[in-house]
Protein backbone atom coordinates (compact mmCIF):
# COMPACT_ATOMS: atom_id res chain seq x y z
CA UNK A 1 0.00 0.00 0.00
CA UNK A 2 2.95 2.54 1.01
CA UNK A 3 4.87 1.69 -2.26
CA UNK A 4 1.30 2.50 -4.72
CA UNK A 5 0.69 5.26 -2.62
CA UNK A 6 4.60 6.68 -2.97
CA UNK A 7 4.49 5.75 -6.93
CA UNK A 8 0.78 7.48 -7.33
CA UNK A 9 2.19 10.67 -5.56
CA UNK A 10 5.30 10.76 -7.58
CA UNK A 11 3.73 10.35 -10.67
CA UNK A 12 1.34 13.54 -9.75
CA UNK A 13 4.54 15.38 -8.69
CA UNK A 14 6.05 14.63 -11.98
CA UNK A 15 2.57 15.87 -13.99
CA UNK A 16 2.78 18.88 -12.14
CA UNK A 17 6.45 19.90 -12.87
CA UNK A 18 5.77 19.14 -16.62
CA UNK A 19 2.69 21.30 -16.72
CA UNK A 20 5.21 24.00 -15.26
CA UNK A 21 7.94 23.66 -16.84
CA UNK A 22 5.84 23.09 -20.76
CA UNK A 23 6.58 27.10 -22.26
CA UNK A 24 3.77 29.09 -23.08
CA UNK A 25 2.11 28.50 -26.35
CA UNK A 26 3.16 31.10 -28.51
CA UNK A 27 1.01 33.07 -31.37
CA UNK A 28 1.22 35.69 -33.70
CA UNK A 29 0.50 39.32 -32.23
CA UNK A 30 0.08 42.50 -32.46
CA UNK A 31 1.38 45.73 -30.80
CA UNK A 32 2.17 49.63 -31.14
CA UNK A 33 5.60 50.97 -31.14
CA UNK A 34 4.30 53.42 -28.12
CA UNK A 35 0.41 54.11 -28.17
CA UNK A 36 -2.11 53.44 -31.04
CA UNK A 37 -4.44 56.48 -29.82
CA UNK A 38 -8.44 57.03 -31.62
CA UNK A 39 -8.04 58.94 -34.48
CA UNK A 40 -4.54 58.99 -34.56
CA UNK A 41 -1.51 57.53 -36.85
CA UNK A 42 0.59 54.58 -35.42
CA UNK A 43 3.60 52.24 -36.19
CA UNK A 44 2.05 48.49 -35.29
CA UNK A 45 4.53 45.51 -35.02
CA UNK A 46 3.43 41.84 -36.15
CA UNK A 47 4.95 39.44 -33.78
CA UNK A 48 5.69 36.03 -35.40
CA UNK A 49 7.00 33.70 -33.37
CA UNK A 50 7.98 30.15 -34.71
CA UNK A 51 6.49 27.19 -32.89
CA UNK A 52 7.80 24.54 -34.80
CA UNK A 53 10.80 22.48 -34.13
CA UNK A 54 11.70 21.59 -37.84
CA UNK A 55 10.18 23.69 -40.33
CA UNK A 56 10.51 27.61 -40.58
CA UNK A 57 7.98 30.07 -41.21
CA UNK A 58 8.08 31.46 -45.04
CA UNK A 59 4.64 33.47 -45.22
CA UNK A 60 2.20 35.58 -43.03
CA UNK A 61 -0.42 36.95 -44.72
CA UNK A 62 -2.51 39.60 -42.62
CA UNK A 63 -5.93 40.90 -43.25
CA UNK A 64 -7.29 44.27 -42.10
CA UNK A 65 -10.32 45.27 -40.83
CA UNK A 66 -13.47 45.64 -43.00
CA UNK A 67 -15.44 47.55 -40.71
CA UNK A 68 -12.80 50.24 -39.87
CA UNK A 69 -10.92 50.30 -42.96
CA UNK A 70 -7.81 52.49 -42.63
CA UNK A 71 -6.82 54.47 -45.35
CA UNK A 72 -3.05 54.75 -44.71
CA UNK A 73 -1.37 51.64 -44.61
CA UNK A 74 2.40 51.66 -45.29
CA UNK A 75 4.85 48.71 -44.57
CA UNK A 76 8.34 49.12 -43.63
CA UNK A 77 11.05 46.68 -45.40
CA UNK A 78 12.03 43.97 -44.05
CA UNK A 79 15.23 42.40 -44.63
CA UNK A 80 14.75 39.16 -46.74
CA UNK A 81 11.34 39.19 -47.39
CA UNK A 82 9.23 40.46 -50.15
CA UNK A 83 6.48 42.49 -49.34
CA UNK A 84 2.58 42.43 -51.41
CA UNK A 85 0.12 45.39 -50.59
CA UNK A 86 -3.70 44.27 -51.63
CA UNK A 87 -6.22 46.75 -51.53
CA UNK A 88 -10.10 46.76 -52.09
CA UNK A 89 -12.98 48.60 -53.46
CA UNK A 90 -14.72 50.27 -50.06
CA UNK A 91 -19.13 50.33 -49.81
CA UNK A 92 -18.49 53.45 -48.08
CA UNK A 93 -15.51 56.18 -49.46
CA UNK A 94 -13.46 57.25 -46.61
CA UNK A 95 -12.39 60.74 -46.24
CA UNK A 96 -8.93 61.86 -45.53
CA UNK A 97 -6.74 65.34 -45.44
CA UNK A 98 -10.27 66.78 -47.82
CA UNK A 99 -9.95 63.84 -50.19
CA UNK A 100 -12.21 61.11 -50.78
CA UNK A 101 -10.49 57.29 -50.58
CA UNK A 102 -12.58 54.76 -52.26
CA UNK A 103 -10.18 51.75 -51.68
CA UNK A 104 -8.00 50.73 -48.93
CA UNK A 105 -5.57 48.13 -47.77
CA UNK A 106 -7.08 44.53 -47.19
CA UNK A 107 -4.01 42.50 -47.00
CA UNK A 108 -0.16 42.84 -46.73
CA UNK A 109 1.46 39.03 -47.27
CA UNK A 110 5.12 39.24 -46.32
CA UNK A 111 7.54 36.48 -48.16
CA UNK A 112 10.54 34.88 -47.39
CA UNK A 113 13.60 35.08 -50.02
CA UNK A 114 15.53 31.95 -48.31
CA UNK A 115 14.70 30.37 -44.71
CA UNK A 116 12.54 33.26 -43.02
CA UNK A 117 11.89 32.52 -39.48
CA UNK A 118 13.90 29.31 -38.30
CA UNK A 119 13.37 27.53 -34.97
CA UNK A 120 13.96 29.50 -31.74
CA UNK A 121 13.34 32.94 -33.46
CA UNK A 122 10.33 35.21 -34.15
CA UNK A 123 10.74 38.23 -37.00
CA UNK A 124 8.62 41.72 -36.10
CA UNK A 125 7.10 43.32 -39.16
CA UNK A 126 6.16 46.87 -38.51
CA UNK A 127 3.37 48.84 -40.40
CA UNK A 128 2.56 52.13 -40.07
CA UNK A 129 -1.03 52.99 -39.97
CA UNK A 130 -4.07 55.71 -39.83
CA UNK A 131 -5.89 57.17 -39.26
CA UNK A 132 -6.90 54.75 -36.12
CA UNK A 133 -11.36 55.00 -36.14
CA UNK A 134 -12.31 56.69 -32.82
CA UNK A 135 -15.79 54.66 -32.21
CA UNK A 136 -13.56 51.40 -31.28
CA UNK A 137 -11.72 49.97 -28.52
CA UNK A 138 -9.91 47.25 -30.73
CA UNK A 139 -9.11 46.25 -34.35
CA UNK A 140 -8.78 42.81 -35.06
CA UNK A 141 -6.05 41.43 -37.87
CA UNK A 142 -6.72 37.84 -38.71
CA UNK A 143 -3.38 36.23 -40.04
CA UNK A 144 -1.84 32.95 -42.04
CA UNK A 145 0.79 31.70 -41.11
CA UNK A 146 3.21 29.68 -43.55
CA UNK A 147 5.77 27.03 -43.00
CA UNK A 148 8.24 25.45 -45.09
CA UNK A 149 6.52 21.85 -44.84
CA UNK A 150 3.44 23.60 -46.41
CA UNK A 151 1.79 23.90 -42.86
CA UNK A 152 -0.77 26.59 -42.40
CA UNK A 153 -1.84 27.98 -39.40
CA UNK A 154 -4.98 30.51 -38.91
CA UNK A 155 -4.63 32.80 -36.73
CA UNK A 156 -8.29 33.66 -37.12
CA UNK A 157 -10.21 33.06 -33.69
CA UNK A 158 -11.71 36.62 -32.39
CA UNK A 159 -11.26 36.34 -28.80
CA UNK A 160 -14.38 36.94 -26.75
CA UNK A 161 -14.54 39.11 -23.03
CA UNK A 162 -15.18 36.90 -20.12
CA UNK A 163 -14.13 33.62 -21.76
CA UNK A 164 -11.01 31.47 -21.93
CA UNK A 165 -8.59 32.89 -25.06
CA UNK A 166 -8.91 30.40 -28.57
CA UNK A 167 -6.51 27.98 -29.68
CA UNK A 168 -5.71 30.48 -32.16
CA UNK A 169 -6.64 33.62 -31.68
CA UNK A 170 -6.21 36.68 -34.00
CA UNK A 171 -3.86 39.77 -33.51
CA UNK A 172 -5.94 42.50 -31.31
CA UNK A 173 -4.51 46.17 -31.40
CA UNK A 174 -6.41 47.69 -28.39
CA UNK A 175 -6.56 51.60 -29.15
CA UNK A 176 -6.21 53.88 -26.85
CA UNK A 177 -8.25 57.48 -25.43
CA UNK A 178 -6.94 60.29 -27.51
CA UNK A 179 -5.32 63.31 -25.69
CA UNK A 180 -6.84 66.24 -24.21
CA UNK A 181 -6.13 68.50 -26.35
CA UNK A 182 -7.84 66.48 -29.29
CA UNK A 183 -4.53 65.12 -31.08
CA UNK A 184 -3.70 61.26 -31.13
CA UNK A 185 0.24 61.20 -31.38
CA UNK A 186 1.71 57.80 -32.10
CA UNK A 187 5.30 56.81 -33.76
CA UNK A 188 4.32 57.94 -37.05
CA UNK A 189 2.61 61.24 -35.38
CA UNK A 190 6.18 61.99 -33.62
CA UNK A 191 8.54 61.37 -36.69
CA UNK A 192 6.32 63.83 -38.78
CA UNK A 193 6.48 66.10 -36.05
CA UNK A 194 10.17 66.23 -35.65
CA UNK A 195 10.53 66.76 -39.85
CA UNK A 196 8.07 69.92 -39.49
CA UNK A 197 10.13 71.37 -36.18
CA UNK A 198 13.42 70.83 -38.55
CA UNK A 199 12.03 72.18 -41.20
CA UNK A 200 11.10 75.72 -39.22
CA UNK A 201 14.13 75.96 -37.94
CA UNK A 202 15.90 75.83 -40.48
CA UNK A 203 13.78 78.18 -41.92
CA UNK A 204 14.19 80.45 -39.54
CA UNK A 205 17.78 80.47 -39.56
CA UNK A 206 19.73 83.18 -40.77
CA UNK A 207 21.30 82.82 -44.53
CA UNK A 208 23.63 85.16 -46.66
CA UNK A 209 21.84 88.23 -47.43
CA UNK A 210 18.87 88.11 -45.11
CA UNK A 211 17.94 90.82 -42.98
CA UNK A 212 19.82 89.46 -39.75
CA UNK A 213 22.85 89.20 -42.00
CA UNK A 214 22.20 93.00 -43.09
CA UNK A 215 21.60 94.06 -39.46
CA UNK A 216 25.10 92.27 -38.10
CA UNK A 217 26.71 94.26 -40.82
CA UNK A 218 25.06 97.74 -40.17
CA UNK A 219 26.20 97.01 -36.12
CA UNK A 220 29.95 96.86 -37.23
CA UNK A 221 29.94 99.65 -39.55
CA UNK A 222 28.43 101.79 -36.90
CA UNK A 223 31.17 100.48 -34.59
CA UNK A 224 33.91 101.41 -36.73
CA UNK A 225 32.19 105.04 -37.29
CA UNK A 226 32.23 105.73 -33.47
CA UNK A 227 35.93 104.31 -32.95
CA UNK A 228 37.18 106.89 -35.64
CA UNK A 229 34.52 109.95 -33.93
CA UNK A 230 36.43 109.02 -30.55
CA UNK A 231 40.07 109.00 -32.38
CA UNK A 232 38.99 112.31 -34.10
CA UNK A 233 37.78 114.20 -30.75
CA UNK A 234 40.76 112.51 -28.98
CA UNK A 235 42.92 114.94 -31.79
CA UNK A 236 40.67 118.06 -31.64
CA UNK A 237 41.74 118.34 -27.87
CA UNK A 238 45.05 117.59 -28.22
CA UNK A 239 45.39 120.26 -30.68
CA UNK A 240 43.41 122.69 -28.33
CA UNK A 241 45.44 122.62 -25.93
CA UNK A 242 48.84 122.72 -27.84
CA UNK A 243 47.78 125.93 -28.72
CA UNK A 244 46.93 126.98 -25.95
CA UNK A 245 50.48 126.22 -24.76
CA UNK A 246 51.98 128.41 -27.73
CA UNK A 247 50.16 131.47 -27.13
CA UNK A 248 51.23 131.61 -23.65
CA UNK A 249 54.74 131.02 -24.11
CA UNK A 250 54.54 133.89 -26.88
Amino acid sequence: MKASRIAAAGAVAGAAVLAVSTPCFAHVTVQPEGEAAKGGYAVVDFKVPNERDNASTTKLEVTFPTDHPLASVMPQPVEGWDIEVSKSKLDKPLEMHGEKINEAVSKVTWTAQGKGIEPGYFQKFPVSVGSLPEDADELVFKALQTYSNKEVVRWIEVPQEGQEEPDNPAPVLALSEAAEDGHSHGAADDAKDSEDAAEAENASAPTAGSDEGDSGGTDTVARVLGVVGIVVGAAGVAYGVLAGRRRTTA
